[in-house]
């Protein structure tokens, strides 16, 4: 399993108990989706090893406390402060205008009247707002990703319509005194 198989779940925070337990802080807006998790992918050294859930409890906070078939104490140890992850196949499929980030990478950013803003190179969520990060022939654009703003999400076509702000545009595309020379 590749790590660009997978999307990232979450992150064992700290071992729990004696008996080689370790919590696991869940990265999600849906923990429900997480009730019975059976194994899980964790990142040491660079590589997904597999781990198999036997037992898991929630806690608060959509944090669960999980033990591992097989585990030993010195294992425990070692994946404390380590990404978890699951496979890109386990999620379910996004219809209409929801989407995973990782699934339009590479969508191209249209407006109403047909104006292309750029194609998607990245996606910010480490801030409040999250935006996508588009280039439009070398510039950079930067787009808020407002739930209002979105008329639709063409899958098939890999592009997502928006309707912008007038004058979002013209900031990324007037050219500046400095930008001359």
């Amino acid at each position: 399993m590749n790590l660009k198989d997978t999307y990232f779940l979450g992150k064992i925070t700290r071992t729990h108990g004696l008996k080689g337990n370790v919590v696991l802080k869940l990265d999600t807006d849906q923990p429900e989706m997480y009730n019975e998790l059976q194994g899980v992918f964790i990142e040491i050294n660079g590589l997904l090893v597999p781990f198999f859930i036997e037992t898991q409890q929630w806690t608060k906070d959509n944090s669960k406390i999980i033990s591992f078939k097989n585990s030993t104490p010195q294992m425990v140890e070692q994946i404390v402060n380590r990404n978890v992850y699951l496979p890109l196949s386990t999620l379910p499929q996004l219809t209409g205008n929801q989407f995973y980030y990782h699934e339009v990478i590479g969508f191209s950013v249209v407006q109403e009247n047909g104006a292309v803003c750029g194609k998607i190179t990245a996606i910010n969520d480490q801030t409040a707002q999250h935006y996508f990060i588009l280039d439009l022939e070398g510039k950079e654009v930067i787009i808020p990703i407002i739930k209002d703003w979105m008329i639709s999400v063409d899958r098939e076509n890999k592009s997502i319509m928006m309707q912008l702000p007038e004058g979002l545009m013209d900031v990324f595309l007037t050219k500046s005194v400095n930008d001359e020379g």
